[in-house]
């Protein structure tokens, strides 16, 4: 049975069977783990993490490759294959997905949920995103994904990469960088760099925040023109709810400078701007 890559799902496989190991050792996974994969591919790298973790969902979209994934893990009783798209839409998993994880869960005591993949290029953004905020909530996550998605998870303020994707991670979580992987080590070669990415999930960190979803959507909304000036930011998102007098009472409040401007304020500034705003307008959504 042949491989086909197929690019409308953003297949490209890994052949570096070093990095494969990679993957797996970075994950540190033991029997409390249950671990998601999204991709199965030819199976190789389910294997390895099937030796080590106490169950695995795996995820294919690909009929072929499902079939052929098949073959390669009859003899592993802890694997679950799912061929489905991992995703319902761009903001949610596949219920199927969600189920099979939940069950493994609570499958027995103390278990923990991981991502490791390989993940396509075509959906590791939502995917990476969406478990953060997901009903099963991570540990932790090692994917392979674009070395450019990567940089902008870890970016710091003042950097070009800096954007709400890097706050929504870095309030909840530790990313990074753990390996930059140049095109040969795939096939078909994609034409950019990859990034194999560790995302440490901080329960403390996350409990600071007081409303995830609130944050998440006031941070996309202010970093929408990242350059433009802060106050012209908030006062754009806050339109129809908030007027330009009551903005700049908050932003006197935190005393940022005329000129200030999204791109320069750390996870722990926008937390609190977000919170001064949170208490005056509780019920405001991104538009």
């Amino acid at each position: 049975m042949g491989i086909r890559p197929a690019t409308r799902h953003g297949q490209n496989f890994l052949i570096d069977l070093n990095l494969h190991r990679l993957i797996v050792d970075t994950a540190n996974l033991d029997e409390r783990d249950v671990v998601l994969e999204v991709g199965t591919g030819t199976g190789a790298i389910t294997q390895l993490i099937a030796e080590r973790a106490g169950a695995v969902v795996t995820v294919e979209i690909d009929g072929h490759m499902f079939d052929l994934a098949s073959e390669m893990l009859l003899d592993f009783d802890n694997v679950t294959m799912l061929h489905v798209d991992a995703l319902r839409n761009k903001n949610n998993f596949n219920p199927a997905v969600s189920e099979a994880v939940g069950a493994q869960l609570a499958a027995a005591p103390n278990r923990r949920l991981k991502l490791v993949a390989n993940l396509p290029y075509n959906i590791a953004t939502p995917i990476l995103s969406n478990l953060l905020s997901w009903e099963h909530s991570p540990h932790s996550m090692v994917a392979t994904i674009q070395k450019e998605l990567g940089e902008r998870m870890a970016a710091q303020p003042w950097s070009k990469d800096y954007s709400a994707l890097s706050v929504w991670f870095q309030c909840q979580a530790d990313v990074e960088i753990v390996r930059v992987m140049p095109p040969s080590v795939f096939w078909p070669e994609p034409k950019v760099d990859s990034a194999i990415v560790k995302v440490v999930i901080d329960p403390a960190r996350r409990a600071a925040v007081p409303d995830l979803g609130y944050f998440h959507q006031f941070t996309k909304a202010i970093f929408l023109h990242r350059r433009k000036f802060l106050r012209a930011n908030v006062v754009a998102a806050m339109k129809g709810t908030l007027d330009k007098a009551q903005v700049d009472e908050v932003m006197a409040e935190m005393g940022f400078a005329e000129d200030a401007r999204t791109e320069q304020l750390d996870v722990a500034t926008l937390l609190k701007l977000t919170e001064l705003f949170r208490r005056r307008a509780p019920d405001w959504t991104m538009s």
